[in-house]
């Protein structure tokens, strides 16, 4: 045996096993400064989405909104919430007014072109202007339900979101007893969880018609079947916080005390408190609301349009007294029309409060005084 040949066999045996082993370190020191690198972008890259509501109602407004979405789009966001109602209310639509008339196939089209156009992914809500007030459309009036339907066909289809770039959803449709309600949607984020509710504004569709009473019966017992759904889920993934997406105003205020509606709304108008409460189509959503928000123990919040007036405060009071405000509860309204701007919203698990919320003016739309 020629032991010098044996030798240098070993000696390339040897090197190429350690230049496999080192090799393999490379690669598992590269991969594993890639997964730190990864991990530390996920710590730092700030957990960030936009609200808007209530927009756009007529010409000039689709003008705005472009603005805005321009604003939007420039940032670094997760996704966009649209709190209802993307165009003007019927009644109040005149053949002088600037944009396409409420309610029809064009403007249909026109709202859907926006929102699929939007670099982020994007969800919509139905407000009661899209298709409930659309009986008392001007110059045109519509069957609601055939706007309902339109509206559902159009929007919500499929298990993703609106936007050039999509997030996955999951659709209450999926549930052959709610087949009904694809526009009721949750999805986790951020340790968040994220739910939308149709409840809409003109008394959630209550008390027109023996047809409509009856639609807003089967819808109110979607929503409050969907709302109790999303929280189970929300404490079986342990989710930090939710957040509840809808189109109406509940008027919260309902189930204040007559003393707490005394001092804090009706004292400086000089008008006395109701003796009684008022019954409205969003009762059996505050009693459902403040039982779930309780029993979650962590933040909730409920964004919402309808009314026009950016807000953010604590509305939900304990029951029956009504005196004292629900703290891990709170209630976020966006801008709306005439006034075109959006919120910023921040996801920080470090914050006990878990979002904090930034007003974003945007220059152009600005009223020059």
């Amino acid at each position: 045996m020629d032991i010098q040949s044996t030798n240098s066999r070993l000696t390339l045996s040897l090197t190429g096993q350690l230049l496999g082993i080192l090799a393999t370190c490379i690669i598992l020191f590269v991969s594993g400064c890639a997964s730190m690198q990864g991990e530390s972008q996920s710590q730092t890259t700030s957990m960030e989405f936009a609200l808007i509501g209530d927009m756009p109602y007529n010409g000039k407004q689709r003008m705005e909104f472009v603005h805005l979405m321009k604003d939007v789009d420039a940032e670094d966001l997760a996704f966009v919430l649209h709190a209802g109602d993307f165009w003007f209310d019927g009644i109040a639509w005149k053949n002088t007014t600037k944009g396409i008339p409420p309610c029809s196939d064009e403007v249909f089209d026109d709202r859907l072109k926006l929102a699929q156009s939007s670099k982020h992914p994007y969800v919509l809500t139905p407000g009661d202007n899209d298709w409930t007030d659309c009986h008392r459309a001007k110059p045109q009036s519509y069957d609601v339900l055939d706007r309902l339907e339109k509206l559902r066909k159009m929007y919500f289809s499929g298990n993703q979101s609106l936007g050039q770039r999509k997030i996955k959803l999951t659709r209450q449709s999926v549930d052959p007893e709610y087949v009904k309600f694809p526009e009721n949607v949750r999805w986790s984020y951020g340790g968040v969880q994220f739910v939308t509710l149709h409840m809409t504004g003109s008394n959630n569709n209550l008390g027109r018609t023996p047809e409509m009473d009856a639609e807003f019966e089967e819808r109110n017992n979607a929503n409050l079947a969907w709302l109790e759904e999303a929280f189970k889920e929300a404490k079986l993934n342990g989710n930090k916080a939710i957040m509840i997406l809808s189109q109406a105003n509940p008027f919260f205020e309902n189930n204040w005390s007559k003393k707490l509606k005394g001092r804090y709304l009706l004292k400086g108008l000089g008008i006395k408190a109701p003796q009684e409460k008022n019954e409205t189509g969003f009762d059996d959503f505050l009693e459902a609301i403040e039982e779930h928000t309780l029993a979650f123990g962590k933040p909730v919040v409920y964004v919402h349009g309808d009314t026009h007036t950016f807000r953010i405060d604590k509305p939900l009071v304990r029951t029956p007294n009504g005196n004292r405000m629900i703290e891990n509860f709170t209630r976020v309204e966006t801008f709306g029309f005439p006034n075109t701007h959006w919120i910023r919203v921040r996801i920080n698990h470090n914050d006990p409060n878990v979002f904090s919320f930034q007003q974003e003016i945007v220059k152009e739309n600005v009223v020059k005084n």
